[in-house]
């Protein structure tokens, strides 16, 4: 099967700039998939999805949406995309569902209508479904001005949702929001893709929120650093392992050995983890008895911070 986006060595350098802002960055995501784009303020995540989305040209390289080149098909790459911005684009003084229609007739979807009456029937329909699934339908016809944080969002995935996009850009998504609502947010997104089998591209500086993703693409500096599911990036990078100690640490020092199991004294004895079973193993074959038994699982937050402290341009010492 084909990628649904397919990126191949894409530039984009801006005029008068020292360096290119995304250089020379491959990289493709299936049908369905939750793909995350992480990496820090500069890193070209909002220039990519620019790109993507057409409102910005590429310098060089291929991109190609559903099978449509960005720069040959602009307008079939559009029909078949949504996107959310980091800040909303709802028009204020427009109820909830006026916003609905208005996008809807942009995209040519269904013919404009004074009112919501007047729409086609499967325009109402579809409207009323979406509103159930997003949890809005009660408010869908009050002043946009009258919405919370929360339910903008929430109206934004709704709108962006009416031409049934294959891919839904999300560009920091839940910027603004408290926890609860960033909760209920994700969850109406997890359903929607769900049922529709929707692509989602996700920017995001919550890595809490690129833990569930199925691909998460990690760039610095225009460049791809690394690839991989969440869990290959953090094996790639940290090391699980397991602390342990006891009152007689001769004992266990000269039982570890005997049972050839690596460790590292930090004082405390360090034993590296391939995985859970690994560690469960290891322990069973344990007779000394231990004071102290810790476990320590990468999490991605500390990958992704391993990653750019790395890639970060070091400070001359003079």
């Amino acid at each position: 099967m084909s990628p649904i986006i397919d990126v191949n060595n894409l530039v984009k350098q801006y005029r008068n700039a020292d360096t290119n802002a995304v250089d020379g960055i491959s990289f493709s995501v299936n049908t369905g998939e939750l793909f995350a784009l992480l990496g820090p303020n500069g890193a070209g995540k909002t220039t990519i999805i620019s790109i993507l989305t057409t409102t910005l040209s590429l310098t060089s390289g291929t991109a190609s949406i559903a099978g449509y080149d960005l720069d040959k098909s602009a307008s079939q790459v559009r029909r078949n995309v949504g996107i959310i911005f980091q800040k909303p684009s709802l028009d204020m003084n427009l109820t909830a569902e006026e916003n609905v229609r208005f996008h809807a007739a942009l995209y040519g979807i269904y013919p404009f209508r004074p009112t919501f009456r007047m729409m086609p029937k499967a325009y109402r329909d579809q409207t009323n479904n979406l509103a159930e699934i997003l949890g809005i339908s009660e408010d869908i016809f009050k002043p946009i001005k009258t919405f919370s944080g929360g339910m903008k969002r929430k109206l934004e995935i709704m709108r962006s949702l009416m031409h049934k996009p294959k891919v839904l850009f999300l560009d920091e998504p839940t910027v603004g929001l408290d926890p609860a609502s960033r909760r209920a947010l994700w969850q109406y997104i997890q359903q929607v893709q769900a049922e529709s089998n929707t692509t989602v591209f996700l920017t995001t500086h919550y890595l809490d929120e690129a833990e569930d993703a199925d691909t998460i693409c990690i760039i610095n500096r225009g460049k791809v650093v690394n690839r991989g599911t969440p869990e290959k990036i953090k094996t790639d990078l940290l090391e699980a392992y397991m602390l342990i100690d006891a009152d007689n640490r001769d004992q266990l020092r000269q039982e570890l050995t005997e049972l050839g199991i690596p460790f590292i004294e930090t004082p405390r004895f360090k034993i590296p983890l391939e995985d859970g079973r690994t560690g469960h193993r290891r322990l069973k074959a344990i007779d000394t008895p231990l004071n102290l038994l810790q476990t320590h699982s990468p999490t991605l937050e500390e990958a992704y911070l391993s990653i750019v402290d790395e890639t970060q341009p070091k400070e001359k010492m003079f």
